[in-house]
């Protein structure tokens, strides 16, 4: 019988020779005995000669590949988090399967991002730390959160679907659920609220965009609201408005509304829905309340949202507004980057 290391020398000529391993095995059998080697170990030679290991010492061990590069795998990946194991493969000059083995051995796992709202630019990111700062010094210095009356805006749907799992047999297909309609019946909410709660919502008609002159009306609306709900904020304290950079938000007609009202416009960064109560807290409690919800008209959908409103404690309320300077100071910490909750 050939010796283990004459046959190591066979199975790399013939995979020199383009040779697959079953029909390398059925070559060396023929030349050096029947049970020279199997298919199997013929199999797992050419898979280290594939990685680029022709060593034929056999301590290199099942897959292992001599003189890999891990240092530069790793500065590969700090470069770049999203490339590919047929990318790394290319650049290193070697096989994606030695990759793979590679990465398993870091220890590294792939693993998607969350989406976040918009990619910021240096203005961006300089605007948010800067404001971010300002406002925590401010809030340090003398207290102003329960002065805030925040504004935002959402799309509510009249129809709202929720995908729910089915009990079935374990080969029964489950019956499928239709994705709901890209241009399914909406109305647009725009809500006020306070640390204590709402304050004032309107469903703005199906045949109406915020416009400068619709939110200085709607400003009006909201004053009277508050005489009713906050005298002593209103006549005393004085209300800090809190909305985002919109358009009709920082028009010439929305400007002299604010001063006629003697309302501050508490600053917040463009693209910052992160550091706004609405979308981090209400919105989100919002949503999970109308999962499954369907609604015939426009009366019907208004009573859900008062209800809903309605259900919720002042703390809920409290713990929106009073969460702002801890966000505030993520901004910060964070060089700027997006809060993922």
């Amino acid at each position: 019988m050939a010796d283990e290391e004459h046959i190591r020398r066979c199975m790399l000529y013939e995979f020199q020779l383009g040779r697959k391993a079953s029909e390398a095995a059925k070559n060396i059998c023929s030349a050096l005995g029947q049970d020279a080697v199997s298919a199997r170990k013929c199999q797992r030679w050419f898979e280290k000669f594939r990685e680029g290991n022709f060593s034929l010492d056999d301590k290199s061990g099942r897959g292992h590949v001599s003189n890999f590069d891990q240092e530069a795998l790793q500065a590969l990946l700090v470069q770049n988090p999203q490339i590919t194991q047929q990318e790394l493969a290319t650049t290193l000059n070697c096989s994606q399967k030695t990759i793979s083995n590679q990465l398993r051995a870091l220890g590294k796992v792939q693993k998607f991002g969350k989406w976040v709202p918009h990619e910021l630019t240096d203005n961006n990111r300089n605007q948010r730390v800067t404001i971010c700062s300002s406002l925590l010094s401010r809030q340090n210095r003398l207290p102003f959160l329960e002065q805030i009356v925040t504004r935002d805006e959402e799309w509510v749907l009249y129809v709202n679907l929720k995908r729910r799992p089915q009990w079935l047999d374990k080969n029964e297909a489950p019956q499928p659920t239709p994705k709901p309609d890209l241009h399914a019946k909406k109305v647009m909410l725009c809500v006020w609220w306070n640390f204590k709660g709402i304050l004032h919502y309107e469903l703005l008609p199906s045949n109406q965009t915020i416009t400068s002159a619709v939110y200085s009306a709607q400003l009006e609306r909201l004053a009277q609201a508050l005489r009713e709900k906050e005298p002593v904020l209103i006549n005393r304290k004085g209300v800090i408005l809190h909305h985002d950079n919109a358009r009709p938000h920082t028009a010439r007609i929305t400007a002299e509304k604010l001063r006629q009202l003697e309302w501050e416009v508490l600053p917040q960064p463009a693209y910052s829905p992160d550091i706004a109560p609405s979308d981090y807290h209400l919105f989100c409690s919002l949503q999970n309340f109308l999962l499954g919800k369907k609604f015939n008209n426009e009366e019907c959908l208004k009573n859900a949202l008062t209800k809903f409103f309605a259900s919720k404690s002042q703390e809920f309320y409290n713990r929106g507004i009073k969460m702002l300077p801890e966000r505030w100071a993520q901004v910060v910490e964070n060089n700027s980057n997006y809060i993922v909750d």
